[in-house]
């Protein structure tokens, strides 16, 4: 029987949380197990809960989605944050990965999509769109509207810390591959390109793979 995957759903819309609980429903491996409405709620349904996902609003009243994901992957057992959007208009996408979020979803998104996209996440796998990684790349590279923290040059000497087979893991990570794709492109067994992530991860201090992303854009290596 495949693992049951525990979901917290935090949106200040009653609706949209009615909407998302009952998508998730009709996955049997998916349970809702806590609903928030602020992020002030977050850390504590956390720690009552445990969940391996929590599906978060990006604009809330009180704390907004973007503090509550701070403070959740400053701790050494943060569950998987993705955020909910509604892209064109949210000006705090890429400040929400780099605080350490592990993509985003529409709002709109289809609900198939959203169900492959827990299980992804939850298994450590990126889950944005090829059409928003696109804009997120035009967003990098214009600075708009929140440029990453290191510069041009300090991206590239980021990066020049890896080994050439890192180094390649880290571009596939970064066209949006899952680990099957990037173990056949490169020859390799998945759990070698798992053991690749997790080490560039710790080299470069990062939170999840997302990041390597964003810190390959700012280095002009796509």
């Amino acid at each position: 029987m495949a693992c049951m995957t525990r979901v917290l759903l935090v949106d200040d819309d009653a609706l949209v949380r009615a909407g998302l609980r009952l998508m998730l429903a009709s996955a049997e491996d998916i349970t809702v197990v806590a609903e928030a409405a602020d992020g002030t709620e977050v850390t504590d349904l956390v720690d009552r809960h445990r969940p391996d996902l929590v599906l978060m609003d990006i604009r809330m009243p009180g704390m907004d989605g973007l503090e509550a994901t701070r403070l959740l992957r400053a701790r050494a057992d943060a569950p998987e944050i993705v955020m909910l959007t509604t892209f064109t208009t949210d000006g705090y996408v890429l400040r929400a990965l780099q605080a350490g979020a592990a993509g985003f979803l529409l709002k709109h998104t289809p609900p198939s999509q959203i169900i492959d996209a827990v299980r992804r996440a939850t298994a450590g796998e990126p889950v944005m769109s090829p059409d928003a990684l696109g804009q997120l790349i035009t967003a990098v590279t214009t600075g708009e509207p929140a440029p990453l923290p290191l510069t041009h040059a300090d991206a590239q000497r980021r990066l020049d810390q890896l080994g050439p087979r890192e180094h390649e893991v880290a571009l596939a990570v970064s066209q949006g591959k899952t680990n099957a794709q990037i173990a056949g492109d490169l020859y390799m067994s998945i759990p070698t390109v798992k053991s690749h992530i997790s080490h560039i991860l710790a080299r470069l201090e990062l939170n999840n793979r997302v990041q390597i992303a964003l810190l390959v854009y700012r280095a002009g290596r796509l």
